[in-house]
């Protein structure tokens, strides 16, 4: 019964999916006598489709299929600076998130460090901390780029600022986690405070600096999506918007389902890392 799990759960999510597409396909179908009870307006925005007699604007499972192949069949043209490939939109999304989050990660971290193992800096530090984390990413930007004046590198500060929290406060709380018996023992040994913090803390509280590293980079995979949507130029929060203006929706769909398809795949890494770095005691 348990060897069989995967596989039932497997034929499982089969299911829901062609129940959906099912569902999705019947709602999309065309029906007779509906036409002329269409608003002229609205089947001009929406580029028709109501018009030809359809239960909706929407586009059909086979229609959103035929947009997503074209799209995958070539993911790197270049036809104008508003119209590229979403390969290329999702490498400059790809590209600001992974910047940000190494900024991000290379504060943390150390600072992290640094608030676990002293009481000092940690009440000093945590008024800071529960005032700024509370606040959206997207606040920033207006002063991002008034200051930096750069609408990639602004984006890339919003990440660095979504990213910073999680691994801040893990890192803290996995750096004062640390079993005191396993501090007393390299403090008899005479453990220097280096060694220590590599040797000891830093093996013992992996796990937890990584659990915020993975909910980090889901966060910072959300927020460059709304970042590029005010900042515009490329990537793939920009692709969204620019097909949205276009009235493109299977575009959009695309765009979506290949947004999901990137976040897990960033998401399985990171859980992936976080399995190999824990242990059993």
């Amino acid at each position: 019964m348990t060897a069989s799990l995967p596989l039932r759960a497997g034929l499982l999510s089969v299911a829901i999916f062609a129940a959906f597409i099912a569902i999705w396909h019947v709602a999309t179908l065309p029906t007779q006598g509906t036409a002329g009870n269409v608003d002229p307006e609205y089947a001009a925005l929406v580029s028709g489709a109501a018009s030809e007699g359809r239960k909706s604007a929407f586009p059909t499972p086979l229609d959103v299929a035929a947009t997503m192949w074209g799209q995958i069949k070539d993911p790197f043209y270049v036809r104008g600076a508003n119209d590229q490939g979403v390969g290329i939109q999702l490498a400059y999304s790809l590209g600001r998130v992974i910047v940000g989050y190494l900024i991000a990660a290379a504060v943390a971290i150390p600072l992290g460090f640094l608030i676990g193992m002293s009481p000092l800096v940690y009440r000093a530090l945590d008024p800071f901390i529960q005032i700024l984390k509370p606040i959206s990413p997207l606040a920033w930007m207006p002063l991002a780029l008034y200051t930096i004046k750069d609408s990639g590198i602004s984006a890339i500060f919003v990440i660095f600022i979504c990213s910073l929290w999680p691994m801040l406060i893990n890192t803290a709380f996995g750096v004062a986690s640390v079993r005191k018996e396993w501090l007393n023992v390299a403090a008899t040994l005479e453990v220097g405070a280096l060694r220590k913090a590599f040797l000891v803390i830093l093996p013992a509280a992996a796990p937890t600096i990584m659990t915020g590293m993975r909910i980090s980079i889901g966060i910072a995979w959300l927020v460059i999506v709304a970042a590029e949507m005010l900042v515009g130029g490329t990537g793939i929060g920009y692709f969204v918007w620019n097909e949205w203006n276009n009235l493109s929706i299977g575009n959009i769909i695309t765009a979506i389902l290949l947004i999901g398809l990137v976040g897990m795949a960033l998401d399985l890494a990171l859980g992936r890392a976080a399995r190999l770095v824990a242990y059993r005691e």
